[in-house]
């Protein structure tokens, strides 16, 4: 993982975080923004997009929260953890939403399936980091 490698080569000491598992979670967090939004997507291009309408925002709005938290967890200049653990949770509840979404419709939509999946693994990284600062 770039991030590992990227964490070592941060100049600074970054204190009692575990690298690893801080590496592992800003990677689900950008593979669930990257599969949400794939997985938007994908709903419009369903015929029974009028259906999926919950789905999508779900989708998007996951994705978005994601991309800032994974984001906010590569930058570790004036870590602020009161901070970290406000994205982490805002990310693990997002997840949550639009992974209980996604698997309403994931024996209909593949892509759904694979979405409720990638949500699932970004909240567990995301409650294993917070249970660790």
């Amino acid at each position: 993982m770039a991030h590992v490698q990227m964490l070592e080569a941060y100049p600074k000491d970054l204190g009692d975080v575990d690298k690893d598992q801080l590496a592992e979670c800003i990677d689900a967090c950008f593979e669930c923004a990257q599969v949400c939004t794939a997985c938007a997507d994908a709903c419009l291009s369903e015929d029974t997009v009028a259906d999926l309408v919950t789905c999508i925002r779900t989708d998007l709005d996951c994705a978005d929260i994601c991309l800032a938290t994974g984001n906010a967890l590569s930058r570790r200049t004036g870590y602020d953890a009161g901070l970290t653990r406000a994205f982490l949770e805002a990310c693990a509840t997002a997840c949550r939403a639009c992974g209980d979404e996604c698997a309403r419709h994931a024996q209909m939509h593949e892509h759904c399936r694979i979405c409720a999946e990638a949500c699932r693994r970004c909240e567990d990284a995301c409650r294993a980091l917070i249970a660790s600062l």
